[in-house]
C-alpha cells in the first residue's frame, strides 16, 4: 500500500507539472514497483491518469484555459481508437508490449531533451518546423480558426492519441503537448489545460472499455489512483515555481532509466 501511494503521487505531480508524462510513468510503477503484468497496470493507470488529469482540467476550465471544442474533437477520435488499442493489447504477448513501452519511453525522453528554437511574437513556445501552424488562434475572437485543415490534424491526433492510450494504458499527455506546441499557436498553458482534459476524457472511455471487459481494481489500485489525484494538486500548486528546462531533463533521464530496465526484464 506504502508503494502504491508513493507511485501514485509521483505520477499525479509529473502530470500536474507537464500536463503530460505523468501517465507514462504510471505503468511502470505498477509493472516493475508492484510488480503487476502490462495488461493487469493498463486499466488502473488510466483510472488514475484520468482521474489525476480530470482535477487539472476543471482548474483550467475555471480560469478559461481550456480550448475545449479542440479537447472534446480530439477525445472523439481518441473513443473510437481506443478500444481498437485494448484489442490489440489483447493479441500482443507480455514481451512485445514491454519492449513497445520502453521505445515509447527513449521517443518521449528525446523529445523532452531536444531544445526548441524560442519565436518571437505572441506564442511562448517553439517554433515549428513549418512556417504555418495547422491551427491559427482568430486574433479577433482568440478562439481556434476552425479550418478544414485544422480539423484534420486534430482529428489525426485524437485518433494517434487513442490508439496508443488504449494499447499501453498511458493517457496520451506526451503526443497531445508537443503536437499542440508545434501545429498551433496557443499558450503554453493553454495547452497543458486543454491535453489534461483530453487525457482525462480519453482515459474514462478507456476504463469503460476495460471495464466492460471484465477488467477490476482491487485495494492497491484504488490506493494508487487516490495518491495520483493528491499528486496533481500538488503538482498545479507548484508548477509555476519549478524552471520548465529541469523538469523536462529530469523526466527524460527518468524514462531512459526505466526504459533500459524495462527492456532488460522484457
Amino acid at each position: 500500500m506504502l508503494l502504491a501511494s508513493f507511485f501514485g503521487v509521483v505520477m499525479g505531480l509529473v502530470l500536474g507539472l507537464t500536463g503530460a508524462g505523468g501517465g507514462i510513468l504510471a505503468v511502470p510503477a505498477l509493472v516493475l514497483g508492484l510488480g503487476w503484468s502490462m495488461t493487469e497496470a493498463a486499466p488502473v493507470a488510466l483510472f488514475a491518469v484520468g482521474s489525476a488529469a480530470a482535477v487539472g482540467a476543471i482548474d483550467g476550465l475555471r480560469h478559461g484555459l481550456v480550448r475545449y471544442r479542440a479537447a472534446l474533437l480530439i477525445a472523439l477520435l481518441g473513443a473510437v481508437f481506443s478500444p481498437m488499442g485494448i484489442y490489440l493489447a489483447h493479441q500482443l504477448s507480455e514481451k512485445i508490449l514491454m519492449m513497445l513501452f520502453s521505445l515509447l519511453m527513449v521517443l518521449v525522453a528525446a523529445r523532452m531533451l531536444r531544445r526548441e528554437t524560442p519565436q518571437a511574437g505572441p506564442s511562448d513556445h517553439g517554433a515549428a518546423s513549418w512556417g504555418q501552424k495547422n491551427c491559427m488562434l482568430d486574433r479577433e475572437t482568440g478562439r481556434l480558426a476552425w479550418t478544414a485543415r485544422c480539423t484534420a490534424t486534430l482529428s489525426a491526433l485524437g485518433a494517434v492519441t487513442g490508439l496508443v492510450s488504449g494499447l499501453l494504458g498511458v493517457g496520451g499527455g506526451f503526443l497531445i503537448v508537443p503536437a499542440f506546441k508545434q501545429l498551433t499557436d496557443v499558450q503554453m498553458r493553454g495547452i497543458v489545460a486543454t491535453s489534461l482534459m483530453v487525457i482525462s476524457l480519453i482515459s474514462l472511455i478507456g476504463v469503460v472499455g476495460a471495464f466492460h471487459a471484465g477488467v477490476s481494481i482491487d485495494r492497491v489500485g484504488a490506493v494508487f489512483i487516490a495518491a495520483s489525484i493528491v499528486g496533481m494538486v500538488l503538482g498545479r500548486r507548484v508548477s509555476t515555481k519549478v524552471p520548465a528546462r529541469a523538469l523536462q531533463v529530469g523526466f527524460a533521464g527518468v524514462c531512459l532509466g526505466v526504459a533500459v530496465f524495462m527492456l532488460v526484464r522484457a
